[in-house]
């Protein structure tokens, strides 16, 4: 089960949101680029965004809060949630205007998953990374042009990605891809 709990300074989540109904949150190459706009301007002052998936009707990120002094450790949920809520509602008023549509574009409050541990994130990433491949858009995951996943395989292009602290984690580049072709089960995840 997603946990809802709150978001936490220093801590690491993936995030996930779908879209309202049958409808999509992506419907055209210009608005994949107008959310990580976005993205760029409301989530990272907060956070470090490690990876994400663009889907048709949903998207999945994996970042680390950073701690913001001036916060009161109190309010730093209400805070973090206030970036989420301006990013997500930023993204829908455009959207809505853009294809004259009326009402909420994404399902609910933004689902969440506390990362506590290793070998959870890697498998987190390998999810994220994968997604498109999962739900049959692409056959390889090195096809699908709206994750990360091919920020990653270029290390010299600059990035806005926090890269440096996953690739920690593989010794190499090539075991970084290895990884990303290993078979792994997602029945763990619990995404609903």
């Amino acid at each position: 089960m997603i946990n809802t709990e709150n978001f936490e300074f220093d801590s690491v989540y993936h995030i996930f949101s779908h879209v309202n109904g049958k409808e999509l949150i992506f419907r055209e190459e210009t608005n994949y680029h107008f959310f990580l706009k976005q993205l760029d301007k409301y989530i990272l002052p907060v956070a470090d965004i490690y990876s994400y998936s663009l889907l048709p009707n949903h998207f999945h990120l994996l970042l680390r809060f950073k701690n913001i002094d001036d916060v009161d450790i109190e309010s730093e949920h209400q805070y973090l949630m206030k970036n989420f809520g301006n990013f997500l509602n930023s993204y829908a008023k455009a959207f809505n205007k853009k294809y004259n549509r009326k009402g909420a574009l994404f399902f609910n409050a933004i689902k969440r998953k506390k990362i506590t541990d290793e070998k959870y994130l890697l498998k987190i990433l390998h999810y994220i990374h994968n997604n498109a491949v999962n739900h049959g858009f692409v056959n390889e995951i090195n096809e699908w042009k709206h994750s990360s996943y091919k920020s990653y395989l270029n290390p010299e292009k600059e990035s806005k990605l926090n890269r440096t602290e996953i690739m920690q984690y593989f010794d190499s580049l090539e075991i970084f891809k290895n990884y990303h072709y290993s078979n792994i089960e997602y029945d763990f995840l619990n995404l609903k």
